[in-house]
């Protein structure tokens, strides 16, 4: 064993994991940044984060911790303050009686011991774990301490008053810091969990908090029932929405930012009978980086998309169920379509991401302004690309294929269940077979898997039952992997990906809609052309161990 004041450095260099050139290089860096030695060596790619948790392992006889597995006392996860926890990036894991067993990034950093010594009075046993597995625990404990604090801090302060109480008094009782503190706690809760939507349900005792995460709900909280007239009344306030108007639901917006993100909250209130339930819808706008290629479309269909999109004029439609992900892909195509020679504007409700460089108009229906009107007046300017947010009638579905057969690019998207039943709901609205063939360039269905959690997830044989599902041979092994659950995921998930559907509308499919031909005839003839079905196009997700099968049947209902 080396001595223990090695540096980390030192320790790399000793083990044969750097060059001297590369520590001097690093060392040169880190007085250039605030960065530490280890995160300036991962960055540059010369070593992994395991493999400097391993060095010092074999150097210094740290023992490795593997926090994704290791079962953390909930007791004393919170037992160092948080300003010490983040500067240092630790964590108290276990306690055996005066000894307090602390994970660490670094665990040469005395100073750091020195400090959670004087601070929990107990000795401490340092241990190793990497820097990413470090950040989750300390964000999944520190950040529901913080809620819980801001709570505690809200309930000592509000006294609950059980009639209904005037405006005058609510503004009054939300105008104090608890309230606010508790609101931007849980807004700041469901952005470190990755959140899309906040739930903020009363019920007859008490109020349940629920965060939207990968897909599903999740209870975080549960609130008194007396706090929900302030809680509410603060939300509306934020969201520029009447507070005095307790009886119909209203919609509101604002822009908030949290660190060093900007978010989008889109506010919902709806009366219910134990009160106003409130949904917050969260739109990162700092994260919205995707490219064609990391949509997760195959080779083949996005050589699809490609062609579609390198059309002249036409409509490209996105379909799926609401948070699919179809807003995603068509910003998505939209910034690749955005160049200076092209006048590009959309009709959008809301606009959920600002594009710069593209003319975005927001729907407003009490002045009249809806997607038909947005769309004849964007008619009138000139463009090249048009985006309507959604085809939610006859109206607007008539004046989309018009456009797209008279010279346009148009694209929206339509709640569908796959490509080919796109056509049958247009023609429902009431459109004419021979001018959605000529209209349509192509259609995309699609829908979001949760991805399993690569540290925990674990492997099994196929079923006969599963394989026949996936349309695989009986006879073939099949090896397919199913969630179980860590301190690094949800519940075996972390994450999704995007599956797709894509159907090129070309010659075939066209005779056939002049046809008048139903679905499943469509369907016939898109897979004979090449489509990959949704259900297809999910299963190469798990045969790749990137997702459940129960994620492939949910994904893929429509069995196309």
């Amino acid at each position: 064993m080396q001595k223990p004041n090695m540096k980390l450095g030192e320790i790399l260099l000793y083990a044969g994991k750097i060059t001297q050139d590369q520590l001097d290089e690093a060392m040169k860096d880190q007085k250039k940044s605030q960065l530490k030695l280890g995160e300036i060596i991962v960055d540059k790619g010369w070593l992994k984060p395991e493999e400097i948790v391993e060095a010092l392992e074999q150097q210094l006889g740290f023992p490795i911790v593997d926090l994704t597995k290791y079962e953390i006392n909930p007791n004393v996860a919170t037992l160092i303050p948080e300003s010490i926890v983040r500067k240092y990036k630790l964590i108290a894991i276990d306690r055996k009686e005066n000894r307090l067993i602390v994970a660490m990034v670094d665990p040469l950093n005395f100073f750091a011991i020195d400090d959670v010594k004087l601070y929990t009075k107990m000795d401490v046993t340092p241990c190793l774990a990497t820097s990413m597995d470090l950040e989750r625990v300390i964000e999944k404990y520190y950040t529901n301490v913080l809620t819980q604090k801001a709570l505690d801090e809200f309930s000592d302060s509000f006294a609950p008053i059980e009639d209904e109480i005037d405006t005058e008094q609510e503004m009054l009782e939300v105008a104090t810091a608890p309230i606010v503190k508790l609101i931007n706690s849980i807004i700041e809760q469901a952005m470190r969990s990755k959140a899309s939507d906040i739930h903020i349900e009363p019920s007859a005792n008490d109020i349940r908090v629920r965060f939207r995460i990968d897909g599903d709900l999740q209870e975080i909280m549960v609130l008194p029932r007396n706090n929900l007239s302030p809680i509410v009344t603060r939300i509306k306030i934020i969201g520029k929405m009447d507070i005095a108007e307790k009886r119909i639901p209203q919609d509101g917006r604002v822009e908030m930012k949290f660190n060093d993100s900007e978010i989008d909250l889109r506010i919902s209130s709806l009366p219910t009978v134990y009160g106003e339930k409130i949904v917050l819808r969260i739109l990162d706008k700092t994260n919205f980086n995707f490219t064609k290629e990391g949509l997760g479309f195959s080779k083949d269909d996005l050589q699809k998309l490609n062609r579609m999109i390198g059309q002249p004029y036409g409509m490209i439609l996105v379909t799926g169920p609401t948070g699919s992900g179809k807003s995603t892909t068509l910003y998505t195509v939209l910034r690749e379509l955005n160049v200076a020679s092209k006048n590009v504007i959309t009709v959008e409700d809301p606009v959920e991401y600002k594009l710069k460089g593209i003319n975005q108009v927001q729907v407003n229906t009490k002045a009249g302004l809806t997607f038909a009107a947005g769309l004849r007046s964007i008619l009138r300017q000139d463009p090249d690309t048009i985006m309507i947010g959604e085809i939610r009638d006859a109206e607007t579905a008539e004046i989309a294929v018009r456009a797209a057969i008279t010279g346009h690019l148009v694209l929206s998207t339509l709640h569908t269940n796959d490509s080919p039943s796109t056509v049958a709901r247009l023609i429902d609205m009431g459109l004419e077979p021979y001018l959605v063939s000529s209209a349509l360039i192509g259609i995309i269905s699609q829908r979001l898997v949760k991805v399993l959690c690569p540290k925990c997830k674990e492997e099994y044989e196929a079923s006969e039952s599963e394989k026949r599902l996936m349309g695989i041979d009986a006879d073939k092994p099949v090896t397919l992997y199913k969630p179980v659950g860590c301190n690094a995921c949800n519940n075996g998930y972390r994450g999704r990906a995007a599956v797709h559907e894509v159907m090129l509308v070309n010659e075939n499919i066209r005779r056939l809609i002049n046809k008048g031909a139903d679905t499943d005839e469509l369907r016939k003839q898109a897979l004979n052309d090449g489509m990959r079905t949704l259900l297809q196009s999910a299963t190469d997700l798990a045969l790749k161990g990137k997702t459940s099968f129960e994620e492939i049947m949910r994904a893929g209902y429509t069995l196309g």
